[in-house]
């Protein structure tokens, strides 16, 4: 199960998505896009938009472990 993690932990976006499970890291991911969309709603989203970093850093984490073989 995902973790709260409070204004007084300094652990930086990338630590935070490296704890996570890999159910919990595909949904964050999931859940995320979902809010870009919602975000987005009144405007186009174009491929060409830059992505935010989290999905770049959770793309990464996923690349890591499928090359560990820890992805079920």
């Amino acid at each position: 199960m995902g973790q709260f993690a409070n204004a007084d932990d300094t652990l930086s976006l990338e630590d935070q998505i490296k704890s996570l499970g890999d159910d919990e890291l595909l949904d964050f991911w999931e859940e995320t896009q979902h809010l870009l969309k919602l975000m987005n709603s009144e405007e186009p989203i174009s491929d060409e938009r830059v992505h935010p970093e989290y999905e770049r850093l959770i793309l990464q984490e996923l690349q890591v472990r499928s090359c560990r073989g820890e992805l079920r």
